[in-house]
């Protein structure tokens, strides 16, 4: 969520930055700068009524104490009407900061000076490209085939037991899953990650404090009964074990990993891009997440990008990195970075990984603050980044390992699977 104070004081900058997302953010600025100064008069009315209020009791006493009874009940009535007065005026007060908190709600963050102008993935820049010789034999096939023929995911099974994305993970392709993971995870460790096994489900207010709510609601299992709802990421509950703290200036960084399902219901999503592993509701991930000072988060955005980039070249896989422009980045983002493999079978790039800086987009909504040297209050900077996203990867993984007589494991895994040939 931006704050008001810079709407106040970097209007252009926040302006320059959404007009990168496609949206006149004027008449909404506009409109919360004038609720706003109405909410300032209107406390100031009711801090100087209740100030009156405190003034008029005291003298109340000293006209009771003088035996001037007449005096004091007239200003008693005085007193009552103030207080009917300043119940007007604190009730208009909730009704602004409801309305000024709605309008906020609606604006996605401004993108940083060095996210590029776009409207779609097309426009975004390819910063980095990591080329990996991949030899197919002349019956290569892609990953829902592999899968099929080596009987290592089930789709059709899952679309009985739930529905369609919902994959049954079986033997040696169960076993390559959760290597993955394991991998995954102690390369987080090595990185200075404290491993977190968070909640899968979390309440209103956590998904409010890191943007998916009320924003996408839509994309979001929801409980109806409990008012629970579905993670689709593990930033979400990883994020949010600091609502609500204040942290010191040497608490930083912050660093935390954690492995969880993740439950998506990819509304409006079909066709060839949906195949197999390609887009699914349930799906595996491994999250790290960091809480950094200002000052610092855009380099540590870097060092988590580089983090990503060491997990695909350990598996030898071609990838590329992408800045994303401002009109596909994510609504809490202040620039992303995505990672993407390249699927030598079905002879496309796949996005596993998305690396964001929200710079203090969501740790204003969650109040996520510090002291600085000085004393100073101030709101901390939330990164996150998929490090990896498992489908697309095991995707990738065995289209481009495939060999006439089967599927290579990459030799960083041995250790992990205990086969090195499927």
């Amino acid at each position: 969520m931006l704050e008001i104070s810079n709407i106040r004081d970097q209007r252009e900058r926040i302006i320059t930055g959404l007009k990168k997302r496609g949206i006149d953010a004027n008449p909404t600025l506009d409109a919360i700068i004038k609720l706003d100064d109405e909410r300032k008069a209107n406390q100031n009315v009711v801090d100087n009524t209740l100030a009156e209020i405190n003034r008029l009791s005291k003298e109340i006493g000293k006209l009771m104490q003088a035996g001037d009874r007449q005096g004091g009940d007239n200003m008693k009535h005085l007193v009552a009407e103030l207080k009917e007065n300043s119940k007007d005026k604190e009730s208009r007060q909730v009704e602004l900061e409801s309305e000024i908190k709605t309008l906020l709600y609606t604006l996605p963050n401004a993108p940083a000076e060095l996210v590029p102008n776009g409207r779609s993935a097309e426009e975004n820049i390819n910063i980095h490209e990591k080329k990996v010789e991949v030899t197919l034999p002349s019956n290569a096939q892609p990953h829902w085939e592999l899968t099929k023929k080596y009987d290592l995911i089930d789709f059709e099974l899952g679309v009985k037991i739930t529905g369609a994305g919902f994959p049954v993970y079986k033997g040696k392709g169960a076993k390559l899953q959760r290597a993955l993971i394991q991998f995954f995870l102690d390369e987080a460790e090595k990185a200075g990650y404290l491993e977190i096994i968070p909640p899968l489900m979390v309440n209103e207010d956590s998904g409010i404090g890191t943007g998916q709510l009320p924003d996408k609601e839509g994309q979001m299992y929801h409980s109806t009964i409990d008012n629970l709802y579905l993670i689709p990421t593990a930033e979400v509950p990883i994020t949010n074990l600091y609502r609500d703290v204040i942290l010191k200036e040497d608490d930083f960084p912050v660093k935390m990993a954690g492995y969880t399902p993740c439950f998506r219901r990819e509304a409006g999503s079909y066709g060839k891009d949906v195949r197999g592993l390609n887009r699914l509701h349930q799906f595996d991930k491994v999250e790290i997440v960091q809480l950094e000072h200002p000052d610092r988060s855009m380099a540590t955005l870097d060092t988590m990008v580089d983090h990503v980039k060491g997990l695909l070249d350990k598996l030898n896989l071609p990838y590329r990195v992408l800045r994303l422009c401002g009109g596909d980045m994510g609504f809490a983002s202040a620039i992303t970075y995505d990672l993407e493999v390249w699927s030598a079978a079905q002879e496309k790039w796949l996005e596993v990984s998305s690396v964001s800086n929200f710079e203090t987009f969501q740790a204003n909504r969650l109040k996520l603050r510090f002291k600085d040297a000085s004393g100073k209050m101030r709101l901390a900077h939330t990164l996150n980044g998929s490090a990896l996203a498992l489908p697309r990867i095991l995707a990738a993984l065995l289209e481009n390992n495939q060999t006439e007589n089967g599927i290579n494991i990459p030799e960083v895994l041995h250790a992990y699977t205990r086969f090195t040939h499927i």
